[in-house]
């Protein structure tokens, strides 16, 4: 399994939000209100990410007072974090798609709440993305002393 580069996330989200906001432009108003509730929900996420991070880390280097840990739990969270990553990079787009919009709209009362919840959705959903980056980071088994790339 490879890492996720920063760049394919990158382009992931600057695609959906061009994508969202061409959809946005055409359906603003038959659209329901964006719900708040995203913010606290991909922030809860990212601090389960980063709490599971540091514990995977200290198991991996065997630090004192842990369990080593288990292969296999190692390769489900590499897979939760490339999972993690990209979803947040989706989420992450379709707010900054509709963010794009209603910032232009932000003289009128409802697009300019929507605006700051789109905005703070957005930024909820860096988060999660930047947390998802640092578990699969926390996830590598350091090299032995001696081991080279490419040797088997």
């Amino acid at each position: 399994m490879r890492p996720v580069k920063p760049w394919h996330l990158v382009g992931v989200v600057v695609i959906v939000a061009l994508l969202t906001l061409i959809l946005v432009r055409q359906f603003y108003s038959s659209l329901p209100l964006v719900p708040w509730t995203a913010i606290p929900t991909l922030l809860l996420l990212a601090i389960g990410e980063l709490i599971t991070g540091n514990s995977t880390k200290a198991r991996i280097e065997r630090r004192p007072d842990t369990k080593p840990v288990e292969p296999l739990a190692v390769v489900r969270l590499t897979a939760l974090a490339k999972a993690s990553a990209y979803g947040g990079a989706l989420i992450a787009g379709v707010f900054a798609g509709f963010a794009l919009h209603t910032v232009q709209l932000l003289s009128q009362d409802t697009p300019r709440g929507e605006f700051f919840v789109t905005a703070g959705s957005f930024a909820a959903s860096v988060v999660l993305i930047c947390a998802a980056l640092y578990l699969e980071h926390c996830c590598k088994v350091p090299k032995q002393p001696g081991e080279e790339r490419g040797q088997v």
